[in-house]
């Protein structure tokens, strides 16, 4: 994934409180930056490998395991990298926290401090 140096990408969930307040301190960091709705964001599975290698996390961590929906359709599943890229892809909707990129650098915001790490 190829991203301008000086722009920020984040993809987030806009119902959350605390991903709209990363949204509003990335945008204290820069005049350019570009926001994503979970829905919205249309990354193919090979966009999301590239976010992953970038993270250095496999990518069941980005799911949040709480939601019914993971609990009752991908608690327990036992899929291989590839596989659970495609989940991602179709299930944007179940991350869990914003993910936030620029340039080469992508950040898991847990916290909306997180996105200071940029």
């Amino acid at each position: 994934m190829k991203t301008n140096p000086r722009e920020i990408l984040i993809y987030y969930n806009p119902a959350s409180s605390s991903d709209r307040k990363t949204v509003a301190y990335a945008q204290s960091l820069s005049k350019h930056v570009k926001t994503y709705s979970h829905e919205q964001a249309n990354v193919t599975s090979t966009g999301w490998k590239g976010i992953l290698e970038k993270m250095n996390i496999e990518p069941k961590r980005l799911f949040n395991k709480a939601l019914p929906e993971y609990q009752l359709t991908l608690k327990g599943k036992e899929l291989d990298d590839e596989g659970w890229l495609h989940v991602i892809q179709r299930n944007t909707h179940l991350l869990r926290s914003p993910i936030a990129v620029k340039g080469n650098k992508v950040v898991l915001c847990e916290s909306p401090m997180d996105i200071y790490k940029l």
